[in-house]
């Protein structure tokens, strides 16, 4: 996969026919690649919040973090509500996505969002 470029609102110092409000934002095939997480445990201070994002995996006693993202309290609550907003689009096209409240189904490390 080769770099992917987007374009986000933001820079004054483009081309003219671009929107002179737009940023280009380089995708490297690394980071395009995702990486897969199935246990996000968040955390909080006064001046951030702190998501790190693990694998674990059945049988294996052992889970490692794969990536974190630290934001700041105001763009944790726009994270907040743009996956709200697109979880809706999502259900209302491939319909209500369940929950298993009981957690991960891989023992005790099943707790997502504590502090």
């Amino acid at each position: 996969m080769e770099n992917q470029n987007k374009n986000i609102n933001v820079n004054p110092n483009q081309n003219p026919n671009q929107n002179p409000n737009q940023i280009n934002i380089e995708l490297k095939e690394e980071v395009a690649q995702g990486i897969y997480s199935n246990l996000a445990i968040i955390s909080h201070s006064s001046s951030e919040f702190v998501l790190d994002f693990i694998r674990i995996m059945p049988g294996v006693p052992k889970a490692e973090v794969k990536s974190r993202v630290i934001l700041t309290p105001e763009h944790a609550k726009r994270l907040w509500l743009a996956l709200g907003e697109n979880i809706s689009k999502y259900e209302t096209v491939h319909g209500h996505v369940k929950v298993d409240e009981r957690g991960t189904g891989f023992g005790p490390l099943g707790q997502v969002g504590y502090n």
